[in-house]
């Protein structure tokens, strides 16, 4: 049984549907289980008007469609990010270090970790991508 009046707990039934992580927003899964609970719960004497289950299915396509395409953004923003880092390999850069100082130097690899890519400029390790601030050609 679904209480419409708490969150959802249970972690997705597909490998590619999306619970919520907060109480406020809900996922495509979520609008899922709403649906199923309505078939399962209505009136036989009086069963859901055909037209309102389309539109429910049509929504349930759209939110789907959406955040697939959301998904294939992120990734696509993710791989472009990792490639702006390599694409640094033996350039010069400028970049703050931790102290708030300009550090510059030649980019010598990229590591590629949980939290995404980090830059080794001569021998300092660690480098956010982001920290960078200007890049020249290198010789």
């Amino acid at each position: 049984m679904i209480d419409p009046t708490s969150a959802s707990s249970s972690s997705p039934t597909s490998g590619t549907g999306s619970s919520s992580s907060s109480g406020s927003v809900l996922g495509k899964d979520d609008f899922l289980r709403l649906m199923m609970a309505q078939l399962q719960n209505q009136d036989p004497t009086n069963p859901t008007d055909d037209t309102q289950y389309t539109a429910e299915l049509a929504q349930f396509s759209t939110l789907e469609q959406i955040t697939n395409l959301a998904a294939t953004s992120e990734a696509s923003a993710s791989n472009d990010y990792d490639q702006q880092a390599v694409d640094l390999i033996g350039r010069t850069v400028s970049y703050v270090d931790d102290n708030g100082a300009t550090q510059t130097g030649r980019v010598g690899s990229v590591t590629f970790t949980s939290t995404g890519p980090t830059l080794t400029i001569g021998d300092q390790t660690g480098i956010l991508p982001v920290t960078v601030t200007a890049v020249t050609t290198g010789s």
